[in-house]
């Protein structure tokens, strides 16, 4: 599997289009991280550095082909005194696959305030997803060895009054990277499509459904590093007609919210025919 450095390397085809490699995969297609990190890291290659990106809102349009490399056309939406916005399309044989906008900000001073971090054991204490057995589950250990992902037991988790679906999952990359904070902001783009809609499935671990991401937000509020401890609070509020709306939010080691993600995603029973 390539290297997530590889992966967010992309080429300067032209001043406002870049080219992303094809990646080693056992999925079907293109990870849905994969393609919104690369978009990040493009529309950030049009940005002046002053400015810092706080937000993404992104469609998934086509499944990508994990064979083929992506290319990334960047529109310069707007380039204002406090804001930047930038909007991607990414495209595979001619065709959009993701379409993506950005927000850039200055940073100003104003009003602070965060939510306090659950109560959750501390990763130490949690086996490492990749020493369980479980076979439903090998499969993502193996696509992502680079991480380590530690699942907070459903027994373990304190359950929010009102709210139907909990999952906790503390998650880090197991190599040193490099120190850029830009880079750990588009290594997280990456990491947060990771085990998000998987959380609407908690409560019906039965249920056969066929899953893929459809839309997917991301908000930055401070700094972190993707290669520290970080944990992904999630919850599902809701899901119906094939669909299922699920959220998390992201806190460093230190209990500080630095990220908040909204997903929706395709949930619908499996069809045999």
């Amino acid at each position: 599997m390539a290297k997530i450095e590889q992966i967010l390397e992309l080429e300067r085809l032209e001043r406002d289009i870049f080219r992303g490699i094809a990646t080693e995969t056992m999925l079907p297609r293109t990870f849905g991280g994969q393609v919104a990190g690369q978009a990040l890291v493009s529309a950030v290659r049009t940005v002046d550095e002053h400015f810092h990106v706080h937000s993404l809102h992104g469609y998934f349009l086509r499944p990508g082909n994990p064979v083929m490399p992506i290319v990334y056309l960047v529109d310069r939406i707007r380039d204002g005194r406090s804001f930047t916005t930038r909007r991607v399309t990414a495209v595979q044989d001619g065709q959009a696959i993701f379409t993506m906008s950005a927000s850039f900000h200055v940073l100003d001073e104003g009003i602070e305030h965060e939510d306090v971090m659950p109560p959750v054991p501390a990763p130490e204490d949690l086996l490492d997803a990749a020493s369980l057995a479980s076979e439903e589950k090998s499969w993502e250990f193996r696509e992502w060895a680079d991480w380590d992902l530690r699942y907070v037991p459903a027994e373990q988790i304190q359950r929010r009054r009102g709210v139907p679906v909990q999952q906790q999952v503390w998650f880090r990359s197991r190599e040193e990277l490099p120190d850029d904070p830009v880079f750990h902001i588009c290594t997280l783009a990456y990491m947060s499509d990771m085990t998000l809609l998987a959380s609407a499935s908690t409560t019906h671990p039965d249920t056969p459904i066929q899953s893929a991401s459809l839309d997917h937000a991301l908000w930055f509020m401070r700094p972190f590093r993707a290669d520290d401890w970080l944990l992904y609070d999630q919850s599902s509020p809701s899901a119906g007609f094939g669909r299922a709306l699920t959220q998390g939010r992201i806190f460093n080691r230190e209990g500080h919210l630095v990220a908040a993600v909204v997903q929706e995603g395709l949930t619908r029973f499996l069809r045999r025919d």
